[in-house]
Protein backbone atom coordinates (compact mmCIF):
# COMPACT_ATOMS: atom_id res chain seq x y z
CA UNK A 1 0.00 0.00 0.00
CA UNK A 2 1.51 3.33 -1.09
CA UNK A 3 1.66 6.03 1.58
CA UNK A 4 2.67 9.64 0.94
CA UNK A 5 5.30 10.65 3.53
CA UNK A 6 7.58 13.63 4.08
CA UNK A 7 10.12 11.88 1.88
CA UNK A 8 7.77 11.62 -1.09
CA UNK A 9 8.02 15.31 -1.99
CA UNK A 10 11.01 16.59 0.03
CA UNK A 11 11.14 19.90 -1.84
CA UNK A 12 7.68 20.84 -0.60
CA UNK A 13 9.08 20.95 2.94
CA UNK A 14 11.26 23.97 2.11
CA UNK A 15 10.45 27.52 0.99
CA UNK A 16 11.34 28.64 -2.52
CA UNK A 17 9.23 26.51 -4.85
CA UNK A 18 7.73 28.88 -7.45
CA UNK A 19 5.23 26.46 -8.97
CA UNK A 20 4.14 22.84 -8.86
CA UNK A 21 2.97 21.07 -12.01
CA UNK A 22 2.30 17.66 -13.48
CA UNK A 23 -0.41 16.19 -11.26
CA UNK A 24 -3.44 18.16 -12.50
CA UNK A 25 -4.33 19.76 -15.81
CA UNK A 26 -7.16 21.83 -17.25
CA UNK A 27 -10.40 19.89 -17.39
CA UNK A 28 -12.06 19.58 -20.79
CA UNK A 29 -15.63 18.65 -21.58
CA UNK A 30 -16.17 14.88 -21.33
CA UNK A 31 -16.20 13.10 -24.70
CA UNK A 32 -18.09 9.88 -23.98
CA UNK A 33 -21.55 11.61 -23.90
CA UNK A 34 -21.11 12.35 -27.62
CA UNK A 35 -21.12 8.61 -28.30
CA UNK A 36 -23.13 6.98 -25.50
CA UNK A 37 -26.65 7.71 -24.26
CA UNK A 38 -26.80 8.00 -20.48
CA UNK A 39 -29.19 5.83 -18.50
CA UNK A 40 -29.42 5.29 -14.75
CA UNK A 41 -29.49 1.98 -12.92
CA UNK A 42 -30.77 0.87 -9.51
CA UNK A 43 -29.60 -2.75 -9.65
CA UNK A 44 -26.38 -4.73 -9.89
CA UNK A 45 -27.15 -5.23 -13.57
CA UNK A 46 -29.81 -4.24 -16.09
CA UNK A 47 -31.16 -6.33 -18.96
CA UNK A 48 -32.56 -5.18 -22.28
CA UNK A 49 -34.72 -7.59 -24.26
CA UNK A 50 -35.19 -7.71 -28.01
CA UNK A 51 -38.74 -8.49 -29.13
CA UNK A 52 -39.15 -9.78 -32.67
CA UNK A 53 -41.86 -7.93 -34.54
CA UNK A 54 -44.31 -8.71 -37.36
CA UNK A 55 -43.54 -9.23 -41.07
CA UNK A 56 -45.16 -7.56 -44.08
CA UNK A 57 -48.89 -8.15 -44.38
CA UNK A 58 -49.88 -10.68 -47.07
CA UNK A 59 -52.75 -10.29 -49.48
CA UNK A 60 -56.03 -11.58 -48.00
CA UNK A 61 -58.03 -13.40 -50.65
CA UNK A 62 -61.75 -12.74 -50.67
CA UNK A 63 -63.63 -14.90 -48.23
CA UNK A 64 -60.52 -16.33 -46.57
CA UNK A 65 -59.24 -15.81 -43.04
CA UNK A 66 -56.73 -13.21 -41.99
CA UNK A 67 -53.18 -14.51 -41.48
CA UNK A 68 -52.18 -14.43 -37.83
CA UNK A 69 -48.59 -14.21 -36.62
CA UNK A 70 -46.87 -14.00 -33.25
CA UNK A 71 -44.05 -11.95 -31.91
CA UNK A 72 -41.44 -13.59 -29.69
CA UNK A 73 -38.49 -12.98 -27.41
CA UNK A 74 -35.14 -12.33 -29.04
CA UNK A 75 -31.75 -11.97 -27.38
CA UNK A 76 -31.06 -10.40 -23.99
CA UNK A 77 -28.34 -7.79 -23.40
CA UNK A 78 -27.12 -7.65 -19.80
CA UNK A 79 -25.03 -4.70 -18.62
CA UNK A 80 -23.43 -5.35 -15.22
CA UNK A 81 -22.28 -2.30 -13.30
CA UNK A 82 -18.58 -2.15 -12.40
CA UNK A 83 -17.00 -0.26 -9.48
CA UNK A 84 -13.96 1.98 -10.07
CA UNK A 85 -12.09 3.60 -7.18
CA UNK A 86 -8.79 5.28 -6.39
CA UNK A 87 -7.36 6.93 -3.30
CA UNK A 88 -4.26 8.09 -1.45
CA UNK A 89 -2.91 8.01 2.11
CA UNK A 90 -0.92 10.87 3.68
CA UNK A 91 1.00 10.60 6.95
CA UNK A 92 0.28 13.00 9.78
CA UNK A 93 3.80 14.41 9.53
CA UNK A 94 3.54 15.08 5.80
CA UNK A 95 0.32 17.01 6.36
CA UNK A 96 1.87 19.14 9.08
CA UNK A 97 5.23 19.80 7.44
CA UNK A 98 4.18 20.38 3.82
CA UNK A 99 4.45 24.12 3.19
CA UNK A 100 2.30 24.17 0.09
CA UNK A 101 -1.44 23.91 0.56
CA UNK A 102 -1.86 23.70 -3.20
CA UNK A 103 -0.30 20.21 -3.14
CA UNK A 104 -3.23 18.87 -1.14
CA UNK A 105 -5.84 20.52 -3.35
CA UNK A 106 -4.07 19.29 -6.48
CA UNK A 107 -4.14 15.73 -5.19
CA UNK A 108 -7.93 15.90 -5.05
CA UNK A 109 -8.02 17.24 -8.62
CA UNK A 110 -5.59 14.53 -9.73
CA UNK A 111 -7.83 11.79 -8.31
CA UNK A 112 -10.81 13.27 -10.14
CA UNK A 113 -8.78 13.48 -13.36
CA UNK A 114 -7.72 9.84 -13.00
CA UNK A 115 -11.29 8.64 -12.61
CA UNK A 116 -12.46 10.84 -15.48
CA UNK A 117 -9.67 9.44 -17.70
CA UNK A 118 -10.63 5.92 -16.63
CA UNK A 119 -14.24 6.52 -17.68
CA UNK A 120 -13.21 7.95 -21.05
CA UNK A 121 -10.92 4.98 -21.67
CA UNK A 122 -13.51 2.39 -20.64
CA UNK A 123 -16.10 4.04 -22.89
CA UNK A 124 -13.82 4.34 -25.92
CA UNK A 125 -12.79 0.70 -25.53
CA UNK A 126 -16.30 -0.32 -26.62
CA UNK A 127 -15.33 1.00 -30.06
CA UNK A 128 -11.64 0.07 -29.80
CA UNK A 129 -12.61 -3.57 -29.21
CA UNK A 130 -15.53 -3.49 -31.62
CA UNK A 131 -13.90 -6.05 -33.92
CA UNK A 132 -12.05 -8.01 -31.20
CA UNK A 133 -13.06 -11.61 -30.59
CA UNK A 134 -14.36 -12.23 -27.08
CA UNK A 135 -15.98 -8.81 -26.60
CA UNK A 136 -19.47 -9.82 -27.66
CA UNK A 137 -22.93 -8.37 -27.13
CA UNK A 138 -26.28 -9.93 -26.34
CA UNK A 139 -26.62 -11.40 -29.83
CA UNK A 140 -23.40 -13.37 -29.38
CA UNK A 141 -21.16 -11.49 -31.83
CA UNK A 142 -18.82 -8.51 -31.62
CA UNK A 143 -20.18 -4.97 -31.96
CA UNK A 144 -19.06 -4.50 -35.58
CA UNK A 145 -19.97 -7.63 -37.50
CA UNK A 146 -21.34 -8.74 -40.85
CA UNK A 147 -23.02 -11.66 -39.04
CA UNK A 148 -25.47 -10.13 -36.55
CA UNK A 149 -28.25 -12.74 -36.37
CA UNK A 150 -31.95 -12.06 -36.92
CA UNK A 151 -35.07 -13.98 -37.96
CA UNK A 152 -34.50 -12.65 -41.46
CA UNK A 153 -30.88 -13.85 -41.63
CA UNK A 154 -27.60 -12.15 -40.80
CA UNK A 155 -27.17 -8.42 -41.18
CA UNK A 156 -24.12 -6.12 -41.04
CA UNK A 157 -23.10 -2.87 -39.34
CA UNK A 158 -19.64 -2.68 -40.88
CA UNK A 159 -18.57 -1.92 -44.43
CA UNK A 160 -18.38 -4.98 -46.67
CA UNK A 161 -14.78 -3.96 -47.41
CA UNK A 162 -13.11 -1.85 -44.72
CA UNK A 163 -12.03 1.51 -46.10
CA UNK A 164 -10.14 4.56 -44.88
CA UNK A 165 -12.12 7.74 -44.25
CA UNK A 166 -13.16 9.35 -47.55
CA UNK A 167 -16.15 11.02 -49.14
CA UNK A 168 -17.02 7.86 -51.03
CA UNK A 169 -16.68 5.62 -47.97
CA UNK A 170 -18.89 7.95 -45.89
CA UNK A 171 -21.53 7.90 -48.63
CA UNK A 172 -21.35 4.09 -48.77
CA UNK A 173 -21.81 3.85 -45.01
CA UNK A 174 -24.75 6.27 -44.97
CA UNK A 175 -26.36 4.32 -47.81
CA UNK A 176 -25.92 1.14 -45.76
CA UNK A 177 -27.60 2.83 -42.78
CA UNK A 178 -30.53 3.85 -45.00
CA UNK A 179 -31.03 0.18 -45.90
CA UNK A 180 -31.04 -1.19 -42.36
CA UNK A 181 -33.87 -3.54 -41.47
CA UNK A 182 -35.41 -4.83 -38.25
CA UNK A 183 -35.30 -8.40 -37.01
CA UNK A 184 -37.85 -9.63 -39.56
CA UNK A 185 -36.41 -7.74 -42.52
CA UNK A 186 -38.59 -4.61 -42.64
CA UNK A 187 -36.89 -1.30 -43.48
CA UNK A 188 -36.62 0.90 -40.39
CA UNK A 189 -35.44 4.14 -42.07
CA UNK A 190 -32.69 4.93 -39.60
CA UNK A 191 -30.78 8.16 -40.22
CA UNK A 192 -27.06 8.80 -39.90
CA UNK A 193 -26.37 11.25 -37.09
CA UNK A 194 -22.70 11.94 -36.42
CA UNK A 195 -19.24 11.00 -37.66
CA UNK A 196 -16.83 9.72 -34.97
CA UNK A 197 -13.09 9.80 -35.67
CA UNK A 198 -9.75 9.48 -33.91
CA UNK A 199 -7.57 12.59 -33.53
CA UNK A 200 -5.47 11.50 -36.51
CA UNK A 201 -8.52 11.83 -38.78
CA UNK A 202 -9.87 15.09 -37.36
CA UNK A 203 -8.56 17.42 -40.05
CA UNK A 204 -9.39 15.07 -42.91
CA UNK A 205 -12.93 14.65 -41.58
CA UNK A 206 -13.42 18.42 -41.55
CA UNK A 207 -12.02 18.79 -45.07
CA UNK A 208 -14.44 16.15 -46.33
CA UNK A 209 -17.54 17.34 -44.51
CA UNK A 210 -17.13 21.12 -44.65
CA UNK A 211 -15.77 21.80 -48.12
CA UNK A 212 -18.19 23.91 -50.15
CA UNK A 213 -17.48 21.87 -53.26
CA UNK A 214 -16.59 18.21 -53.63
CA UNK A 215 -13.46 17.42 -51.66
CA UNK A 216 -10.09 16.61 -53.31
CA UNK A 217 -11.30 16.81 -56.91
CA UNK A 218 -11.14 19.38 -59.71
CA UNK A 219 -14.84 18.89 -60.35
CA UNK A 220 -17.07 21.89 -59.83
CA UNK A 221 -19.54 19.66 -57.96
CA UNK A 222 -21.54 20.26 -54.82
CA UNK A 223 -20.33 18.65 -51.62
CA UNK A 224 -23.48 16.57 -51.18
CA UNK A 225 -22.63 15.56 -47.62
CA UNK A 226 -22.57 19.22 -46.59
CA UNK A 227 -25.43 20.37 -48.82
CA UNK A 228 -27.84 17.72 -47.56
CA UNK A 229 -26.73 17.94 -43.92
CA UNK A 230 -26.16 14.19 -44.12
CA UNK A 231 -24.67 14.11 -40.61
CA UNK A 232 -26.66 16.61 -38.51
CA UNK A 233 -24.75 15.67 -35.35
CA UNK A 234 -21.51 16.84 -36.96
CA UNK A 235 -18.03 15.47 -36.42
CA UNK A 236 -16.95 14.05 -33.06
CA UNK A 237 -13.29 13.54 -32.29
CA UNK A 238 -12.46 11.15 -29.46
CA UNK A 239 -8.94 11.31 -27.99
CA UNK A 240 -9.19 7.80 -26.56
CA UNK A 241 -9.69 5.88 -29.80
CA UNK A 242 -6.56 3.79 -30.35
CA UNK A 243 -6.88 2.89 -34.04
CA UNK A 244 -5.86 5.93 -36.08
CA UNK A 245 -7.77 4.99 -39.22
CA UNK A 246 -10.91 3.45 -37.70
CA UNK A 247 -14.03 5.61 -38.02
CA UNK A 248 -17.70 5.32 -37.21
CA UNK A 249 -21.13 6.79 -37.90
CA UNK A 250 -23.69 6.83 -35.11
CA UNK A 251 -27.33 6.44 -36.13
CA UNK A 252 -30.56 7.59 -34.49
CA UNK A 253 -31.38 4.06 -33.28
CA UNK A 254 -32.58 4.03 -29.67
CA UNK A 255 -31.37 1.58 -26.99
CA UNK A 256 -28.06 1.38 -28.78
CA UNK A 257 -24.82 2.62 -27.21
CA UNK A 258 -25.38 2.97 -23.47
CA UNK A 259 -23.58 4.58 -20.54
CA UNK A 260 -25.31 3.05 -17.52
CA UNK A 261 -24.67 4.87 -14.22
CA UNK A 262 -25.31 3.10 -10.93
CA UNK A 263 -23.42 5.31 -8.44
CA UNK A 264 -21.97 8.64 -9.59
CA UNK A 265 -18.76 9.98 -8.11
CA UNK A 266 -20.00 12.31 -5.39
CA UNK A 267 -16.67 13.86 -4.48
CA UNK A 268 -13.60 12.97 -2.45
CA UNK A 269 -14.37 10.92 0.68
CA UNK A 270 -11.98 11.41 3.62
CA UNK A 271 -11.20 9.62 6.87
CA UNK A 272 -8.38 9.29 9.42
CA UNK A 273 -6.73 6.17 10.79
CA UNK A 274 -6.76 6.26 14.62
CA UNK A 275 -3.55 4.26 15.21
CA UNK A 276 -1.30 6.01 12.67
CA UNK A 277 -3.06 9.39 12.31
CA UNK A 278 -2.71 8.90 8.57
CA UNK A 279 -5.30 10.69 6.46
CA UNK A 280 -7.07 8.71 3.74
CA UNK A 281 -8.94 10.06 0.74
CA UNK A 282 -10.73 8.15 -2.00
CA UNK A 283 -13.09 8.53 -4.92
CA UNK A 284 -15.57 5.85 -6.01
CA UNK A 285 -18.13 5.39 -8.75
CA UNK A 286 -19.98 2.51 -10.40
CA UNK A 287 -21.09 2.29 -14.02
CA UNK A 288 -20.80 0.30 -17.23
CA UNK A 289 -20.56 1.03 -20.94
CA UNK A 290 -22.12 -1.28 -23.50
CA UNK A 291 -24.73 -1.70 -26.18
CA UNK A 292 -28.09 -3.33 -26.77
CA UNK A 293 -29.00 -2.74 -30.43
CA UNK A 294 -25.91 -2.71 -32.71
CA UNK A 295 -27.89 -0.77 -35.31
CA UNK A 296 -26.93 2.32 -33.30
CA UNK A 297 -23.52 2.49 -34.99
CA UNK A 298 -21.70 1.41 -38.15
CA UNK A 299 -17.92 1.21 -38.30
CA UNK A 300 -14.94 0.74 -40.55
CA UNK A 301 -11.59 -0.48 -39.24
CA UNK A 302 -9.81 1.37 -42.05
CA UNK A 303 -8.06 -0.09 -45.05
Amino acid sequence: MAVITTGTHPKTLWPGIKAIFGNAYTERAPEYPEIFDKQTSDKAYEERLEITTFPLAPVKPQGESVSYVSDSQGYVSRLTNVAYALGFIVTHEEQKDNLYEQVASRRAKAIAFSLRSTKETVGANILNRGWTSGYTGGDGVVLFSASHPSRNGNWSNTLSVDADLSETAIEDMITQIMGMTNNVGLLVQFLANKLIVARQNWFEANRIMKSVLQNDTANNATNVLKATNALPGGIVMNHYLTDADAWFIKTDCSEGLIYQEREPMGGLQQDNDFDTSNAKAKAYERYVFGWADPRAIVGSAGA
